[in-house]
């Protein structure tokens, strides 16, 4: 089974790339220092510093390992398709109006990896990225959530 595709934006991938590069750097080389240091407190058997250190270790070689993999498996959001302005697609970023509240929110669509709903950048995995991708402005579409159906109108594609 081939492992699954990470879409991101041209930052996002950046990012990673960034993160994968400070943890391959900067992040190694302090946890081994901490080792280094709590080996030399003597009996690591009951030795806490040692135990954290060693911990932290295993979490950063695990963030390389999956970064790397994210990052192998990118797949670049195409830019100059947002030009194409009328259709919902990676990268947009919609105004949708709720129509039983009629609140107005601003979402952009973007890959699981950068998906961050504090900032309005939602999944295209989400309940409301998947209703809305590939449709039109003035397009009503129902959203299948926990907590019920709900309806929004594109109002605008940007």
């Amino acid at each position: 089974m081939g492992a699954k595709e990470t879409i991101l934006t041209a930052e996002g991938l950046r990012k990673l790339e960034d993160e994968l590069e400070n943890l391959r750097s900067v992040k190694r080389q302090e946890v081994a220092e901490r080792i280094k240091v709590a080996i030399s407190y003597g009996d690591i058997s009951e030795n806490s510093e040692y135990d954290d250190a060693k911990n932290e270790q295993a979490f950063i070689e695990g963030r390389i390992i999956e970064l790397e993999q994210m990052i192998s498996t990118a797949t670049l959001i195409d830019e100059t398709a947002k030009k194409k302005k009328g259709t919902v697609i990676l990268g947009s970023t919609v105004i949708v109006k709720d129509m039983e509240f009629g609140d107005e929110e601003t979402y952009t669509v973007v890959g699981t990896t950068e998906a961050d709903p504090s900032q309005n950048r939602i999944s295209n995995e989400s309940p409301v990225g998947a209703a809305i991708l590939g449709q039109k402005v003035n397009t009503v579409v129902q959203v299948h959530t926990p907590v019920g159906e709900l309806s929004y109108k594109i109002v605008k594609i940007k």
